[in-house]
């Protein structure tokens, strides 16, 4: 495992490995899957407590990764975010966010200088504009195979595609 101090300094993001044998971490993988329901941490004394939903989440998550032969980092996120970390999860500019701040697309605060958004709030826009993008792409599809646009020429469907997206908004 490797751990990195992030930048504010007493928070730490850890990397882990899969196995070189991933078949004890694919038994885990498949225990979880069905026993999902009332799951309890035992420790060697025998005494246990019972695993909150989001916590068995992660769990499942990280251990379905390594099974699969991926390594996994967990970080935590502060549950407010600057417009800098927003934008980084988002996949997006600091000023593409900050249009999307602007036009109302996401809701932020704003107390001092920096506006700060909400974690659940960049996460729900992360929804929805991942549901929108679900939704244009049959179409986009279809437009582009009428168009003959996906043998002869990519730039002309990667423009229909970004035509099609801009329309939904």
């Amino acid at each position: 495992m490797t751990t990195t101090l992030l930048a504010d300094g007493d928070r730490t993001q850890d990397t882990v490995l899969p196995p070189p044998d991933r078949a004890e971490v694919e038994n885990v993988s498949q225990f979880l899957a069905t026993h999902h329901r009332q799951a309890r941490l035992t420790a060697p004394d025998g005494t246990s407590t019972p695993i909150p939903g989001e916590v068995f989440a992660v769990l499942v998550t990280v251990v379905k990764a390594l099974a699969q032969g991926a390594a996994v980092t967990v970080a935590p996120v502060s549950m407010r975010l600057t417009t800098s970390q927003a934008a980084q999860m988002l996949g997006i500019s600091r000023p593409t966010l900050v249009r999307l701040l602007e036009d109302g697309e996401i809701p932020c605060e704003q107390p001092h200088r920096h506006r700060m958004l909400r974690l659940e709030d960049v996460l729900a826009f992360q929804r929805r504009r991942r549901a929108t993008q679900r939704a244009v792409r049959p179409e986009a599809t279809q437009q582009a195979v009428a168009d003959s646009l996906h043998q002869d020429n990519v730039e002309g469907h990667t423009e229909a595609l970004r035509k099609a997206r801009h329309e939904t908004h």
